[in-house]
């Protein structure tokens, strides 16, 4: 397998993306979180003392999404077109985070979506930390990208 961040003399370098095309791109990524019922109840309900965890939350991971260039050494700045991010439960101990990213450009948008859910789940963690230290963020993972040369949906 060849890697494409490596030189020659295997040295790290930027892929070079000057001569591909610009497609439409999307990734949707994902997050679980577990944590004490009661504190999903109070992060639900927007009972934490910190205030809405889940607004924070979004707002977090949008911006992680915009800034994953200068956290992944390697990442292009890309055009961002749409960043979005939902959360859904489990009903009883969990937290999901979802995001959907989409750009037009020469290079794709999973590590944006990735990188979206982590800073989401972080935050939830942050938020809700006061009342329950023994939080796990337990799965993060790229459930889907189109656009480039090939697509990848993650059953």
């Amino acid at each position: 397998m060849d890697f494409t961040h490596l030189n020659k003399k295997g040295e790290a370098i930027m892929v070079d993306v000057g001569e591909k095309e610009i497609t439409r791109r999307s990734a949707k990524a994902f997050a679980a979180i577990k944590m004490n019922p009661e504190t999903l109840q109070k992060l639900l309900s927007s009972e934490l003392k910190k205030g809405d965890g889940l607004a924070v939350s979004r707002i977090a991971g949008i911006n992680g999404a915009k800034k994953t260039a200068e956290l992944i050494p390697l990442c292009h700045i890309i055009p961002i077109e749409s960043v979005e991010i939902t959360f859904e439960n489990n009903g009883v101990d969990e937290l999901y985070i979802y995001s959907f990213a989409r750009c037009s450009y020469k290079t794709g948008i999973e590590m944006e979506a990735l990188t979206a859910v982590s800073v989401a789940a972080l935050t939830v963690y942050d938020m809700c930390k006061a009342i329950d230290r023994k939080m796990e963020i337990k799965q993060i993972k790229l459930l889907e990208k189109t656009g480039g040369k090939s697509d990848f949906v993650n059953d």
